[in-house]
């Protein structure tokens, strides 16, 4: 059984958000403060995080580093808090997916089942053959799920390795950013346009040389992005 920790404060959305989640197989625990929560994500086996933003002791900013230095489990950041730039700071540290708050229960259980799928098909390809992909200087080893650029690992979160390879598996296909979002994340894209842009961003910081002028992944304005070959 999948193991679940919900980190939230309020403790009535975290108790709502557990009975949904344990009605569809999921094993939850519940931790209320940000230290506790990291405390436990750190020493446990959980499958998946739903972290809230704003948490007493520790907030779900800093948590979420810490947990993603450690572990590379999908991460759901959740929170009131409506601003961009809040989304975009969490997805940049890591975080998998941003719910904005009021969400329905069946929608957050949609989105966990989505990255648990995922997730679950990312770890059982470990046990096949080492699957590679190399394009100019870029070589990404599929199996392994490193990345080397020019000769040099440089690491990157779930979804950017995601992005990144299904991006040069595909060179010269321009996907737009709703369909870079069902393809990598499973879901429709309604509200999160920002996460694909985050995204490539830091994709690009670890690849390219010149990150105003990218040679790998380019953007086609008005239309999304394409892998260049």
């Amino acid at each position: 059984m999948s193991k679940i920790l919900i980190v939230e404060d309020e403790i009535a959305i975290a108790e709502l958000e557990k009975d949904y989640l344990e009605l569809s197989g999921f094993q939850v625990a519940i931790e209320e403060t940000g230290d506790k929560g990291l405390e436990k994500a750190l020493s446990e086996d959980f499958d998946l995080v739903i972290l809230d933003l704003m948490l007493p002791g520790m907030d779900g900013f800093e948590v979420c580093k810490k947990i993603r230095e450690e572990k590379d489990i999908p991460i759901l950041m959740v929170s009131a808090k409506k601003d961009d730039i809040d989304k975009i700071r969490g997805l940049g540290l890591g975080a998998d997916d941003y719910m904005t708050k009021p969400f329905s229960p069946s929608e957050l259980v949609a989105r966990v089942k989505a990255h648990m799928s995922r997730y679950e098909r990312l770890v059982s390809s470990q046990h096949k053959n080492n699957d590679l992909v190399e394009i100019r200087g870029i070589r990404i080893d599929k199996t392994a799920r490193r990345v080397y650029v020019d000769g040099i690992e440089k690491n990157f979160t779930t979804k950017e390795f995601d992005l990144l390879t299904f991006l040069a598996e595909n060179p010269n296909h321009v996907y737009t950013k709703e369909e870079l979002f069902r393809e990598i994340w499973d879901m429709d894209s309604v509200g999160d346009i920002a996460t694909v842009t985050v995204h490539i961003k830091k994709i690009r910081e670890k690849i390219e040389s010149d990150t105003a002028k990218p040679q790998y992944i380019e953007t086609i304005w008005g239309v999304g992005y394409r892998f260049k070959v």
